[in-house]
């Protein structure tokens, strides 16, 4: 079952990259779309990732509260 999740929770995060816009971004070049996920996570790991890591956090919440009211507002 363990496995099944993991693949789960893989697939997901992929799903998040696409939505994000990366994948047409980049016409989908898997080394630039890594090489971006290590800047963020080099950028992070700087003197104001803590401040980065919350900005980030309100950004992709605003952003699923709006998908979620899109959806209501179609249904």
């Amino acid at each position: 079952m363990q496995r099944r999740e993991r693949t789960r929770h893989l697939i997901e995060l992929g799903g998040l990259v696409q939505k994000a816009g990366l994948v047409d971004l980049t016409d989908d070049d898997r080394a630039t779309i890594y090489g971006a996920l290590l800047e963020l996570v080099g950028r992070v790991r700087g003197d104001d990732g803590g401040d980065m890591l919350a900005l980030w956090k309100r950004r992709g919440k605003r952003a699923f509260d709006a998908e979620a009211e899109g959806r209501e507002t179609v249904a």
